[in-house]
């Protein structure tokens, strides 16, 4: 993992931060795009000089491009893009405070499916001018779905198109993107514990973790960083979705 120079999306809290956390601690390093000036740079400050932050909203094309060439100037390249940025939010399509805002399904979708979008084309970008291994691997893209985007539940509309359309983009990325040596994954979470569920009672939150058939608890952010190190270690890994979700399947409501 010393080799490895990675951009995380979302990488200020939750499952972006276990993943930038676990990359340094194994020598490598990183680059935490976010909006949450305030965790960026304490974490960066926190980790040290082989962590920067930048500010960038992966649903626009130049906070992308200028927050990949700051990796760049800082770091020399990119070969890891770990992909942790996104929104959820529950909304039936009819209820009794009426129809579904499209302009809400339409913001999920953005940073949800846009978003990682535009990470994955500019990331590849920079990735397929790097200096191939003995494979001719040059970077190793990871997305996050959800188990919602196979198991949705009512009022999750919004949420499971999004995360289903970064599922069903792996195949089709990867076999491009396997012209210039990157490999293309996806992790699909269970119910892990992040700041998204952080709000919510406990009684709710102990529902959700006895859902689970085995260890009936919330997964860990440290346990999506652990199969991060593991897809990034393992190049035979490629154009696939792997759930992480301890055999849940989430039941309609």
């Amino acid at each position: 993992m010393k080799e490895v120079i990675a951009v995380v999306t979302g990488g200020a809290s939750g499952l972006g931060e276990a993943t930038v956390r676990k990359i340094v601690a194994e020598g490598g390093k990183a680059i935490i795009f976010d909006l949450n000036d305030e965790r960026g740079h304490a974490l960066a400050e926190e980790l040290g000089e082989n962590v920067q932050y930048a500010r960038v909203d992966v649903t626009k094309e130049a906070d992308v491009a200028v927050g990949l060439e700051q990796a760049v100037a800082k770091f020399g390249s990119i070969n890891v893009t770990v992909n942790c940025a996104g929104i959820a939010d529950a909304k039936k399509v009819l209820s009794k405070r009426g129809v579904h805002a499209l302009d809400l399904f339409e913001k999920v979708i953005s940073v949800n499916l846009i978003g990682t979008f535009n990470v994955i084309r500019l990331a590849a970008e920079k990735m397929q001018h790097n200096e191939p291994n003995e494979d001719g691997q040059r970077g190793v893209i990871i997305n996050t779905a959800s188990v919602a985007a196979f198991d949705g539940q009512i009022g999750q509309a919004a949420y499971s198109a999004s995360k289903g359309g970064v599922a069903a983009m792996t195949l089709p990325i990867a076999r491009e993107l396997a012209e210039i040596g990157v490999r293309v994954m996806t992790i699909a979470p269970g119910i892990v514990e992040t700041p998204m569920f952080a709000s919510l009672p406990e009684p709710a939150r102990i529902a959700l973790a006895q859902m689970t058939p085995f260890p009936k608890r919330l997964g860990k952010p440290s346990e999506y960083a652990l199969l991060v190190e593991s897809i990034i270690k393992n190049g035979l890994l490629n154009g696939e979705v792997i759930r992480l979700d301890g055999a849940i399947r989430m039941q309609p409501k």
